[in-house]
């Protein structure tokens, strides 16, 4: 059977099947994050591998916003050099090396108002899991945008025997398939054509329009990167320097070991103590 047409047919079939099925918890994720950026917060996105992509879309993109915060480590996403130095066998063994988790969140003091987006397709590597675990044990709710079938059919690879879904207060299913291919070839064993892109990135734009809806009926819409054919390239450059401002603004004081902010709750680093405490010299 001819495949010219086949992988974009099937992902528009998933784009369906995703938007008649996950419109209740894409809401649910929407007013998590207005709820934290419109309260000061920062909504901050993971994900290794490939997952990547769905982080960056958020912010800082053209026709996004601040509030939301991508941790990326390069380590497990930097795919294109393949071989040799910071090649693809030491990202895929970094990503399931238990404990980076915590060595990563060690890095920031959490606002209470703070929340987490979790991307990993198969949900089942262990930097992403204790990204979730460790957000949680802070206090924060955690949102995870995962392929329930891929998870459910991936042997767990953390010691602890659980997958991202189990630690995530709201699921988004991004409905792809074990394996995450969707075309069959004749001739080959396997299927081609991966899909979680397509769904991930569908996710993290429905998210981010949602959240913006809700900002804006209650006057909280931060400033939004505009590109120059909507705008003047002058009123084009102040909005993108407004955005980049507030960005700065609401990371200051988050860096671990700087102090938070005056009279600031934030998340407790004991990863035992979910309590919210607020800073101050008295």
């Amino acid at each position: 059977m001819p495949v010219a047409g086949q992988w974009i047919a099937k992902a528009k079939q998933l784009l369906e099947r995703f938007a008649a099925t996950q419109n209740s918890a894409l809401d649910q994720a929407a007013k998590i994050c207005a709820e934290s950026i419109a309260n000061d917060g920062l909504v901050y996105l993971f994900g290794t591998g490939h997952s990547r992509m769905a982080v960056e879309e958020m912010f800082p993109r053209y026709a996004s916003y601040p509030g939301f915060h991508p941790l990326v480590e390069l380590s497990t996403t930097f795919h294109t050099q393949v071989i040799g130095s910071n090649g693809q066998r030491q990202a895929m063994f970094i990503e399931r090396v238990e404990g980076l988790g915590e060595i990563i969140l060690r890095n920031f003091f959490f606002h209470s108002k703070d929340a987490f987006i979790v991307v990993s397709a198969s949900g089942v590597t262990a930097n992403s899991i204790e990204i979730a675990m460790g957000a949680r044990k802070r206090g924060l709710p955690v949102i995870a945008l995962t392929s329930v079938a891929q998870s459910m059919a991936s042997a767990p690879l953390h010691s602890s025997g659980t997958r991202l879904l189990d630690h995530a207060d709201i699921v988004i299913d991004l409905c792809t398939p074990p394996g995450d291919a969707l075309v069959p070839i004749d001739g080959l064993p396997w299927p081609i054509g991966p899909a979680s892109t397509v769904t991930g990135i569908a996710a993290i734009n429905e998210i981010k329009v949602r959240t913006a809806e809700l900002l804006a009926a209650r006057g909280a819409m931060p400033p939004v990167l505009v590109s120059v054919p909507l705008v003047d390239p002058e009123e084009s450059a102040r909005l993108f320097d407004a955005a980049y401002d507030e960005h700065a603004r609401r990371l200051a004081g988050r860096l671990h070991p700087s102090r938070p902010p005056l009279g600031e709750p934030y998340a407790l680093q004991n990863a035992a103590d979910r309590r919210v405490a607020t800073r101050d010299d008295s």
